[in-house]
């Protein structure tokens, strides 16, 4: 997309400019940032439930008698072992081991899948897949603009969703998918998200996108559910540890620099895109891990941002990827890659360079929120 597009909008667009939302041009898309406090948004999902709208996320079906032999040469992962009505969380990479993107698929049917691609991504996501199909009895079909998505997550979901659907949601596991109707949607339900907490993802036709958030927000109100924005997503997701593409994750680094190595199914069949460059990633880590992705605390109260430097003894020994105020633990946290020499949790004489100020902080073990199950 060029810098003079304007932003897409989702089906839910006139929705949240109703309900005052702030909105903000994300990777192309224009999506809500915050409905009111992002303290209140974030707090809710982790003692209530929340309402996202991922809608920007980016849905590419791959189907044809040979799906599952393009996928596991595409991707690092081992898709043909996924179960129908199964998801993995996976990772497509360049042929040098960098990352491209980190995915879920979803196994729709014995000869279908959806890859689910970051926003930022999905067109070099879509190209690739459709570059490497070359050869396969499989058609990779572009449908982003095919569904809506929505999230509720939190510990009040499974509640409020069953209140709308005769689906089994006690039987659907973590990181799993069925086909099934909530209010009357003909939807995909899938047990996954990316807050650190139990919850749901609905995948809808955009013309139901309206019918399902207005179900949703009527059942889950009793509840404490509140509409939610990328912010709250994003201190979410930091609290829980999970990797943020452009952030933890890039073309520079494989999976084995950020600490994701299982990820990578060496002992699956036939070749696979960027195999012999992760081979060699992987001797590496195992030797001597150049940096390691740790968890910082701040001591004090100055939040540290993405590319501020790690210092220890007068020199950097690292970069922060993402910070932020934790509503949570009540303090700013932080992911940084740092010395494999500083990376062991507990380390101390660690600090970080905010505006020329070295402010101390500890290293911890990711992550840093686990919800009791």
């Amino acid at each position: 997309m060029s810098s003079t597009a304007a932003p897409r909008r989702t089906a839910l667009d006139a929705l949240h400019r109703s309900l005052g939302a702030t909105m903000t041009d994300f990777a192309g898309w224009d999506m809500p940032l915050r409905y009111g406090s992002e303290r209140d948004e974030h707090l809710a999902v982790r003692t209530k439930a929340g309402l996202f709208d991922l809608s920007h996320m980016g849905e590419i079906t791959v189907t044809g008698p040979e799906a599952a032999q393009l996928l596991n040469y595409a991707l690092v992962g081992n898709i043909a072992s996924v179960g129908v009505g199964r998801a993995r969380y996976t990772m497509i990479c360049r042929a040098d081991g960098g990352i491209l993107d980190d995915l879920i698929v979803y196994r729709l049917a014995e000869t279908a899948y959806m890859v689910v691609a970051n926003a930022s991504n999905a067109q070099i996501v879509l190209d690739s897949l459709v570059e490497r199909a070359a050869g396969f009895d499989a058609v990779v079909r572009d449908d982003r603009d095919a569904y809506a998505l929505l999230a509720v997550q939190g510990p009040e979901s499974p509640g409020i969703l069953k209140s709308l659907t005769d689906a089994d949601l006690d039987g659907l596991k973590y990181y799993a998918g069925l086909p099934g109707t909530v209010a009357g949607v003909p939807a995909l339900i899938a047990r996954t998200g990316y807050t650190g907490e139990d919850g749901f993802e609905l995948f809808v036709a955009p013309g139901d996108a309206e019918k399902l958030w207005e179900a949703l927000t009527e059942a889950g109100a009793p509840a404490g559910l509140i509409p939610c924005g990328l912010s709250c997503r994003d201190t979410l997701r930091l609290e829980a540890g999970m990797p943020l593409y452009g952030h933890e994750l890039s073309t520079s680094l494989t999976p084995f620099d950020a600490g994701l190595g299982r990820v990578v199914k060496f002992e699956k069949d036939g070749d696979f895109v960027g195999r012999t460059a992760l081979e060699a990633a992987a001797e590496r880590a195992a030797a001597q891990p150049p940096r390691v992705l740790v968890g910082l605390v701040a001591e004090g109260r100055r939040v540290p941002r993405a590319g501020y430097s790690v210092v220890a003894d007068g020199r950097v020994i690292g970069e922060i990827t993402s910070g932020a105020p934790s509503p949570t633990l009540g303090k700013p946290i932080a992911m940084a890659y740092v010395d494999a020499a500083h990376s062991a949790p507990g380390t101390t004489g660690v600090g970080v360079d905010i505006r020329g100020s070295h402010e101390p902080y500890e290293v911890v073990a990711l992550p840093f929120y686990k919800r009791q199950k």
